[in-house]
């Protein structure tokens, strides 16, 4: 199994199976022009003295590059425990700790997002490494589910095949089933991705920042361009991690799936 060449041309055969160029770029255009249009109107906007500290060009920027990290960083962590868990759990020998497992993941998820960070603040404190435990508590269950899916829906006669040509266990996993496995839990890190995007904005009640900070200081300043501008961003932001993690979707996926 030969990995796959990540080039121009690629990318271009990307935006043509998804309805051309102009379809492809449309995610990044709309972020784009709403950065730029928000940008815009706070600049030629009548603001007042705390409209202006709250919207300079360093504390925007230094929100967003929080709120960056925070998605980035709780996201690597979840692939790095949700995948290696996901394997196992899909092994026969596992099969009796898959539905307990599950439904730790499913209530990381079903408890509400705040309450997961209060829950946790209680125990850990508040700051930045508590914000990323409570996103990866959160986020942790599309990717283990859909590794676990992705594993489980590989086709038998494929398994046997490749026992057939001597394979051993590691080497069918590694070479038969992860890589057929591949678009189902890429598909799971897109949603984990997503959530954690949205999620974050919270991890200001814990002193983490993030945009979270501008909306809510302008829900309790009651200063709109200060709010509109934490929305605004976070939406911006939401499309970028979308269409990245769709090009990664269709770019790591092997060919011929």
């Amino acid at each position: 199994m030969t990995a796959t060449v990540v080039s121009s041309a690629g990318v271009e055969e990307l935006g043509k199976e998804t309805g051309g160029r102009t379809a492809f770029w449309l995610l990044p255009a709309i972020a784009a022009a709403l950065t730029i249009g928000q940008l815009a109107w706070v600049r030629t906007a009548d603001l007042d003295s705390i409209e202006e500290r709250s919207l300079t060009n360093d504390v925007v920027l230094g929100n967003l590059w929080e709120h960056v990290q925070l998605v980035v960083i709780s996201t690597a962590v979840v692939v790095a425990i949700g995948v290696p868990l996901g394997i196992l759990l899909s092994r026969r020998a596992a099969r009796h700790l898959r539905a307990p497992v599950l439904v730790v993941a499913n209530a990381g998820q079903a408890i509400p997002s705040i309450g997961i960070l209060v829950l946790l603040a209680l125990i850990f404190g508040v700051g930045f490494k508590m914000a990323v435990i409570a996103l990866v508590a959160y986020a942790l269950l599309p990717i283990l589910r859909n590794t676990i899916i992705g594993l489980q829906q590989v086709d038998e006669f494929i398994i046997d095949a490749a026992r057939g040509m001597g394979l051993s266990r590691g080497e069918i996993l590694r070479r038969v089933e992860l890589p057929l496995a591949v678009p189902v839990i890429l598909a799971g890190v897109r949603v984990s991705l997503i959530l954690n995007v949205g999620v974050a904005t919270l991890a200001t009640y814990t002193n983490a920042g993030g945009l979270g900070d501008l909306i809510e200081r302008g829900i309790v300043l009651n200063r709109m361009p200060i709010l509109v501008t934490g929305c605004v961003l976070t939406i911006a932001l939401a499309l970028m991690v979308d269409w990245v993690a769709g090009v990664a979707e269709k770019l790591l996926s092997p060919k011929g799936l």
